[in-house]
């Protein structure tokens, strides 16, 4: 038995979520869901967010719940790569969550993708595990809500670009041969979650959104960080502000 052969839609689970978390009343039904500890800080200086509840996931991690632009919404700081980013989305749709939006960094595989461009994945190469749990095995995992994502940035004339997405959970064993096969398969960019939070939002029937910026590049002979770890504050904070009028319109 391998990875790809993992998917089982007709036996019970042994452990539901249901099982282990309650659902919290007044709980935020559209959550706003970031990787980078900075873009948390942003948003909870700008929102004021109140704290109504916490996953543990092997830490306290606050969920806050505050009203923007006449929407009560609710926002977390995730934990990195698609296995604990899954598990915390599990427990954020036990909890009440309706519809997600996750936004995070992720690398450029082509040198033409600026840093700090705003990107709209259409579908994950499956380069992880926590998807063949929750869908059929197949290369790739379509992202069924971005058109909507993308009719959104329209309405703002916010610039992006669509492409598909590499997911994996090595990130160091991002090799440049398997970088390269990526890249032929349409792949502009490379990150840890995606596949595996579309995988969860498609079996419990919650959509989940995402968008990504571009922040460290992996095209060419070596590693060029960017603006990993070292963002601009204007670019931060027009990030932020992107995520705020996107959830804002969900």
């Amino acid at each position: 038995m391998s990875i790809t052969d993992t998917f089982d839609p007709l036996s019970p689970e042994i452990i539901s979520p249901a099982e282990t978390i309650r659902p919290v009343e007044g709980f935020p039904e559209t959550l706003l869901v970031c990787f980078s500890y900075g873009m948390f800080s942003r948003l909870l200086s700008i929102t004021g967010g109140q704290e109504i509840s916490a996953f543990k996931g092997g830490r306290l991690i606050p969920v806050y719940r505050f009203a923007y632009a006449g929407k009560e919404m609710g926002f977390y700081h995730t934990l990195l790569g698609g296995a604990a980013s899954a598990g915390l989305l599990e427990e954020a749709i036990a909890k009440g969550a309706k519809r997600v939006l996750f936004f995070g960094s992720c690398g450029a595989l082509e040198g033409a993708v600026a840093a700090g461009k705003l990107i709209i994945p259409i579908s994950a190469v499956r380069d992880e595990g926590v998807s063949y749990h929750y869908a059929p095995a197949g290369e790739e995992i379509l992202v069924e809500t971005a058109p909507a994502l993308e009719e959104i940035f329209r309405s703002m004339r916010v610039p992006y670009l669509l492409t598909k997405t590499w997911t994996t959970d090595a990130i160091y064993r991002e090799t440049a041969a398997n970088a390269a096969r990526r890249r032929a398969q349409g792949c502009a960019v490379v990150e840890m979650e995606c596949a595996s939070v579309m995988a969860v939002g498609q079996f419990r029937h919650i959509p989940v959104y995402q968008f990504l910026y571009a922040a460290d590049c992996l095209d060419g002979a070596g590693w060029d960080p960017r603006i990993l770890g070292n963002m601009p504050e204007d670019l931060r904070d027009r990030i932020v502000t992107v995520a705020l009028e996107t959830a804002a319109r969900l």
